[in-house]
């Protein structure tokens, strides 16, 4: 793994030029290694495990595939009904302590990707730890417990019927119907391994202020330092030093000022602005005292005002695509590292230069092509289906975990607490869900005031930053009269919305941009789906090319949108109204769908 992160010199680390197979991205050691692989495994209906002692000895009923959840196929499990209880177990060899890097005096760390949606773990029959949240990462010192021929044994409970649980497209029956899709149950993201010293990086957040010519660090600590220890960090622009800083740490929770001269110079510090035209991406060494790791970060801007949006003080049209990030033989987890990467050059040879990641907090995998390869994507957040204390706090913490582990990455421009209010349903009318909403803003922007955050995607948005309006009406004349200037689209603000409820409860948005960040859903069914399904359909390949140009070619004539997003980059199961199928094949030729999303000729 370290000969794909380094450079041809068989020089330092440099995070810009890893493979994408880390699943940790913007913080990178030299030595770690993948648990990922067979397991055994076992469904415990009656929840029987703990009495009978599985967290000592493991499970032997069969064996899967991690990381890819026992619904599907690749898993080698293939189970789709409903379990609410599932085991893991793995035993740990001298092979994964030497990969990791182990050795005495050093602490030994476990990481977990994603497990939806409740855990424990063991070790050894010694319990380790535990998280609730199935879409966020965790992390556990495992070096008291951790022995060649050990057990790895992990407990997941995920109940289909738990609807405060922030799920977002996973169904609760045990068919998947109109837009929900089959679950994904239990470890669906990278396990690893990492040794590291006693005193070590556990968070590593990079702001970027071009305007102010300064990069910024804040690195978190393992613990306070017994005494003071050193911290240099260095940045640098394709092997080219641009910052350096050396200082003390004395706390737990230090921050880094970097200087950068080269942004300086105004005729010049565009060369080093990341876009998705030019996805220049900086290279960071951290150094604190035995510990060193390599990250990266990218130097940009995301505003908005005017009606429009800005990306590093320039306007910029965003021509976006709704990605469920769902795969046929694996569900919400990808195939693998490449696979990702694959997606994002699809989408971008598709003509758009933005993905919508639709109630998902997808892996870091794919931010990391998304930010190497120059793709912007609006972080959004896995809903609930009800309102209650309960699923308030467990979106909340998702919420805030996802915002600490993403936070970095430059290709996020926009984050998505909500959308169609899912979770809030009764948001027009009740306080307590408004309320809701706008704490979630806050605690967005107080978190990151970097950038813009939509407060619920689609309609009854308070304190919005974008205006994002959803519309599946299918005739173009009429999406072309509806949108075509401004007054047109300030009644729409000011009044009704196409899906006949209010666009704005609360907040000023004089100035703030609106997109159209649903519309199209053309169902073209090329593989005979059972239930196919879309909000239009289209009878042949040359039907759907002509629907499709002529949607886009109205919503390009506004005068007033400042960007798009359309419905949808895949086939997924029953909905069939992708631009490319499950298998991401595309339905008519790539260079006719390229001319349609982007107005230029074909070929």
């Amino acid at each position: 793994m370290l000969d794909a992160m380094i450079d041809d010199d068989h020089g330092p680390l440099r995070a810009s030029a890893q493979d994408g197979s880390h699943p940790r991205p913007q913080m990178i050691r030299p030595t770690w290694t993948d648990l990922s692989g067979v397991w055994s495994f076992a469904h415990d209906d009656d929840d029987r495990g703990i009495a009978a002692g599985w967290p000592a000895s493991g499970v032997s009923e069969r064996e899967i595939v991690v990381p890819y959840p026992p619904e599907s196929a690749a898993s080698g499990v293939g189970d789709t009904g409903s379990h609410r209880v599932v085991w893991y177990s793995r035993e740990l060899t001298p092979a994964d302590l030497a990969a990791a890097g182990h050795a005495g005096g050093r602490r030994l760390l476990l990481h977990f990707g994603a497990v939806d949606y409740r855990c424990d773990v063991w070790i050894g029959g010694m319990r380790v730890g535990a998280h609730e949240g199935g879409h966020t990462p965790f992390t556990l010192d495992v070096t008291e417990s951790a022995a060649p021929g050990a057990q790895i044994v992990v407990r997941v409970e995920d109940d289909p019927h738990d609807i405060a649980q922030p799920r977002g497209k996973q169904d609760w029956r045990e068919d998947p119907h109109v837009i929900w899709y089959h679950r994904t149950s239990g470890i669906w993201q990278p396990v690893w391994l990492e040794s590291v010293p006693p005193v070590h990086v556990t968070a590593l957040r990079w702001t970027a202020d071009p305007r102010a010519g300064v990069v910024r660090a804040d690195i978190e600590l393992s613990a306070t330092p017994a005494g003071a220890v050193d911290i240099e960090v260095e940045i640098s622009f394709e092997g080219r030093p641009l910052a350096a800083v050396r200082t003390v740490a004395a706390a737990d929770e230090v921050s880094v000022i970097l200087p950068v001269g080269a942004l300086g110079n105004g005729q010049a510090y565009e060369e080093l602005l990341w876009s998705p035209e030019h996805p220049r991406l900086i290279d960071a060494d951290v150094r604190i005292g035995d510990d060193t790791v390599a990250s990266y970060l990218g130097i940009r801007t995301a505003d908005v005002g005017r009606g429009r949006f800005w990306l590093n003080d320039r306007p910029y049209f965003v021509r976006s695509v709704l990605s469920q990030g769902y795969w046929p033989d694996t569900h919400l987890a990808a195939p693998s590292a490449s696979a990702l990467r694959d997606e994002v050059e699809l989408i971008k040879s598709l003509g758009f230069n933005a993905a919508r990641v639709h109630q998902k907090f997808e892996d870091p995998r794919f931010l990391f092509a998304a930010d190497s390869l120059g793709l912007l994507v609006w972080g959004e957040a896995p809903a609930t289906f009800t309102f209650t204390p309960t699923a308030i706090e467990r979106t909340t913490r998702e919420w805030l975990e996802v915002i600490r582990r993403d936070v970095s990455h430059p290709s996020i421009v926009t984050w998505v607490p909500l959308n169609e209010s899912w979770g809030v349903q009764h948001i027009a009318s009740d306080e307590r869900m408004q309320h809701f909403a706008r704490s979630l803003v806050a605690l967005t922007k107080a978190l990151d005031p970097t950038r813009p955050v939509v407060s619920n995607d689609g309609w009854e948005q308070v304190d919005t930053d974008i205006v994002a309006i959803h519309d599946y009406e299918w005739r173009p004349e009429v999406v072309r009269q509806r949108y075509a200037t401004d007054a047109d689209v300030r009644r729409l603000v000011d009044g009704v919305g196409p899906a006949g409820r209010r666009l704005i409860l609360s907040g000023d948005v004089d100035g703030a941009p609106v997109m159209l960040t649903e519309f199209g859903g053309i169902s073209f069914d090329t593989a005979s789906a059972d239930g196919a399904w879309g909000y239009s359909a289209a009878a042949s390949a040359e039907d759907f090319d002509e629907r499709l140009t002529g949607l886009m070619d109205a919503v390009r004539a506004s005068e007033a949108l400042a960007g798009f997003c359309y419905t949808q980059l895949t086939d997924t199961l029953q909905e069939t109204n992708g631009l490319v199928t499950a298998d991401r094949t595309p339905k008519i030729p790539i260079d006719r769908i390229r001319a349609a999303i982007t107005g230029e000729p074909a070929g």
